[in-house]
């Protein structure tokens, strides 16, 4: 490990996980694991109607994910440490990863799901180091 983790990460983690209790953060993780898995854009614009109580949701669980991913991303936040705990990133992750570049050219923002991406690919490569079938595994769970 290049840049050992510090305290000041464990208790960057534990706030992470006291934010993710939060009692309508916890009622969208659960609806985005259940019902999110849009195979394109425009099944993500069905499912999630502007307004709508499931759009609120998504964006929730999109937004506080991207900026999970910025602490890691930016270095505020060891990633080791972060991925031995952090796999619901790479649930989100794996569930946006198809739709992201038709998302980004409908919000004509290039960078949408940025920090998400770098860090659920950090979160792959590393899973494939041990084992080659690992993240092809994982994404068949996931979006079964």
């Amino acid at each position: 490990m290049s840049n050992p983790a510090t305290y000041d990460d464990a208790n960057l983690i534990l706030r992470l996980y006291e934010l993710r209790r939060e009692e309508k953060l916890r009622t969208a993780r659960a609806w985005f694991v259940r019902h999110f898995k849009p195979q394109s854009f425009q099944d993500v614009q069905e499912l999630t109607p502007p307004g709508t109580e499931q759009d609120a949701y998504a964006r929730m669980v999109l937004s506080y994910w991207d900026m999970v991913g910025s602490f890691v991303a930016s270095g505020v936040l060891n990633f080791d440490l972060f991925a031995a705990s952090g796999a619901e990133l790479l649930l989100v992750w794996t569930r946006v990863r198809k739709i992201a570049p038709e998302a980004r050219a409908a919000f004509k923002n290039p960078r949408a799901y940025e920090n998400l991406e770098k860090v659920g690919q950090m979160m792959i490569d590393r899973m494939n180091v041990v084992s080659p079938e690992a993240y092809a595994a994982f994404e068949k769970r996931v979006n079964s």
